[in-house]
């Protein structure tokens, strides 16, 4: 069992029926027969592209593209929802900014490689009676040496 919707002046006032004395025997509302035209105008310009001839059969499965393809757009919008708004939405879903999810490739470049002024020299092999009697690292720093000052920590005054 179907049930209609209570809004019939919407129903009614969007529907053509066909000509006085010869209504077709489908319901197609006035946005179906402007969406329609314009999908089959784009069909048929596909078509040529691809290399179909404009032939009875190649104009009628046109057809049958254009009559699917309007029943699809028109499902999707109503007096609540015009063409308008729908396109809108989609022209916004198709521009909106996405996460990039795939690494950055290219070409290799030396642009991000550290260069040192001078080649690195070999280290001298002390022998163990020279460590013992060099001070310690922590001893070879002067004392004097300035803090580095960190933001948002306070320091012993």
């Amino acid at each position: 069992m179907r049930v209609r919707t209570d809004d019939e002046v919407y129903r009614v006032d969007a529907v053509w029926l066909g000509p006085p004395r010869a209504t077709f025997p489908w319901r197609a509302r006035y946005v179906a027969w402007g969406v329609g035209i314009v999908v089959f105008l784009l069909v048929t310009a596909v078509q040529r592209q691809l290399g179909f001839g404009f032939d009875f059969f190649n104009t009628g499965w046109g057809f049958v593209i254009t009559v699917a393809l309007t029943r699809f757009i028109c499902a999707r919008i109503s007096h609540e929802r015009p063409l308008s708004s729908v396109m809108t939405m989609w022209v916004r879903e198709l521009t909106a900014p996405r996460e990039t999810t795939a690494g950055r490739g290219g070409a290799a470049s030396a642009a991000r490689i550290r260069v040192a002024p001078h080649r690195p020299r070999k280290r001298v092999k002390r022998n163990r009676a020279d460590r013992v009697h060099a001070p310690a690292r922590s001893q070879q720093r002067t004392p004097d040496r300035r803090k580095k000052e960190v933001r948002g920590v306070r320091t012993p005054a």
